[in-house]
């Protein structure tokens, strides 16, 4: 039997592409972050609670896009934006970053390129893949998104970051301009995130949307995002589940 594209109701058209938002929804970023946390602070000796760390510095990622957003800054790349919030975090936790060698400082940094994925994420996409154009929608620079797939063995078709956009979600031009590189119409565009505000500025520029549930992805306390909070198009636990529900459960051969 031939594979017949997803055509979902809310946009009447095909998918030609599922994209993914990244961290939080294909990799676990604040095990690897934590992780890399718990080495630097033992090799600096420096008393830090991991998790607790990689949680704030986390925090800081939305308000360092919102100044980008609102037009206060112009475009600086997330590994920027990441730098200045490490900084600001180690502040916060008492530790003067000035008196840490800078080698230290960027290694650190850059564990934002190493993120684990997620146990099914790898299957899952390598199934939609055969099937679909797979890549990153994600905020994440392109060398960042690049190093973090060839990482975790992300099979990305392909990879259009943040820096090459020239902009970060949910501004509508986001998702927008990620489409038109690809010369396809919004709604042949999927876009599948654990997170609902996401999906909803998709949905609101044109493109299907699809949920997959991470209730760990800040740890056990979560209580953002644990279940769907729209009508979108597709609910899933997983991306393997996913890949079940979009009818790539086999490995045939993409769609022509």
């Amino acid at each position: 039997m031939s594979f017949q594209p997803y055509r979902p109701s809310s946009t009447g058209r095909p998918v030609r592409a599922v994209l993914f938002d990244t961290f939080g929804t294909v990799v676990d970023w604040r095990t690897g972050v934590a992780r890399e946390v718990a080495s630097f602070a033992a090799a600096q000796g420096f008393a830090l609670d991991a998790q607790a760390f990689a949680d704030h510095w986390r925090a800081l990622y939305q308000p360092a896009m919102e100044a980008i957003r609102s037009g206060q800054r112009s475009f600086t790349k997330l590994d920027t934006l990441h730098r200045e919030n490490l900084d600001e975090a180690l502040r916060q936790h008492g530790i003067n970053p000035e008196q840490v060698p800078s080698e230290a400082l960027n290694g650190l940094n850059t564990s934002w390129h190493r993120l684990p994925a997620w146990p099914d994420s790898v299957e899952g996409l390598t199934r939609i893949h055969r099937h679909f154009i797979v890549g990153p929608l994600s905020n994440g620079n392109t060398s960042l998104l690049l190093d973090m797939a060839r990482n975790a063995g992300l099979p990305w078709d392909v990879i259009i970051g943040s820096d090459m956009t020239g902009t970060y979600k949910p501004l509508p031009q986001a998702y927008l301009r990620t489409a038109e590189f690809l010369d396809l119409e919004p709604g042949e565009v999927m876009l599948a995130a654990a997170h609902n505000s996401d999906l909803h500025a998709a949905r609101a520029v044109g493109l299907a949307t699809a949920f997959v549930a991470r209730p760990t992805e800040h740890g056990p306390g979560q209580v953002a995002d644990l279940a769907p909070e729209g009508g979108w198009d597709l609910v899933a636990s997983s991306i393997t589940e996913l890949a079940d529900l979009l009818g790539a459960g086999t490995l045939l051969a993409k769609v022509p």
